[in-house]
């Protein structure tokens, strides 16, 4: 996590985020990438694509230099090297093509919570990033003094193909310290007997060297009710899933459950694409 992108909109929210990235920056010697998207007008768009400043053009871009600039003076930031980014792109496109140019580990993004991603992540971009991101994607969702992960919940029916990258979730997790709580939830419409998942558990976590870890079996009505009830009883501190790219979640949350769970969620949720 050497490499940190936050997109941001400046508001309150993306705050949170660029306080977060922080925290981990400073934690692995690691620098900031700070991204603002300016999605223009069609007309506007097609003028900056002809090398035009347009006074319009130049308004927009100036009032974002300056709002980066005044970013750039949160006390948090201080011996954290940040670069500040302007891209004239639509936002997920932008997200995506700075994360690859500049070999991003990490992208830490804000959420509005319950009512879902808003303001700059309007709808389907959040959901395109979560989705589409080949690198893992930190959503946070309320302001955290202190962002430390001594509890980190990972969900999934581990499955062959949550191999490849639950090993970015252990890098995660070891790197932070923290002990690794996997958790198969069991459902009636997906029941398997105890001494099955556990079975299945235990042959996937053998794969792989995990600092701290332990395995659960959880039993709700759906999913989604299940991680979060889970990550209530236990105060987690981070909630980890996998996605399985444009299919969404993997078929373990099926469906919607995936935008459910990203919004429902109070705490932090780390995605790995599959």
């Amino acid at each position: 996590m050497k490499k940190i992108l936050v997109p941001t909109d400046f508001s309150e929210h993306a705050g949170y985020a660029l306080k977060v990235a922080a925290q981990i920056a400073k934690k692995n010697n690691g620098e900031i990438f700070l991204l603002h998207m300016l999605e223009l007008p069609h007309q506007a768009s097609d003028a900056v694509g002809s090398g035009h400043d347009l006074p319009e053009i130049m308004l927009f871009k100036n009032a974002a230099i300056n709002r980066l600039e005044d970013l750039m003076d949160d006390p948090s930031l201080e011996g954290i090297k940040v670069s500040e980014i302007i891209q004239f792109e639509l936002a997920f496109d932008g997200i995506m093509n700075i994360s690859k140019k500049n070999d991003v580990d990490l992208i830490v993004m804000g959420s509005h919570g319950a009512s879902g991603f808003k303001e700059m992540f309007i709808g389907s971009n959040a959901e395109k990033v979560v989705r589409n991101s080949d690198i893992p994607v930190l959503i946070i969702k309320k302001e955290a003094g202190n962002f430390e992960v001594n509890k980190f919940v990972f969900a999934s029916d581990f499955a062959d193909e949550i191999k490849k990258p639950f090993a970015k979730v252990v890098e995660f997790a070891n790197k932070f310290d923290a002990e690794l709580h996997l958790v198969m939830i069991n459902t009636p419409s997906s029941f398997k007997p105890t001494h099955v998942a556990q079975e299945i558990m235990n042959d996937f976590v053998s794969n792989f060297t995990i600092n701290k870890f332990s395995t659960h079996i959880y039993n709700d009505v759906n999913v989604e009710s299940g991680v979060l009830n889970f990550t209530n009883n236990i105060d987690a501190d981070l909630i980890g899933m996998s996605t399985h790219g444009r299919k969404g979640l993997a078929h373990f949350f099926n469906g919607s459950i995936s935008e459910d769970l990203v919004n429902h969620a109070l705490r932090p949720v780390v995605t790995f694409k599959i």
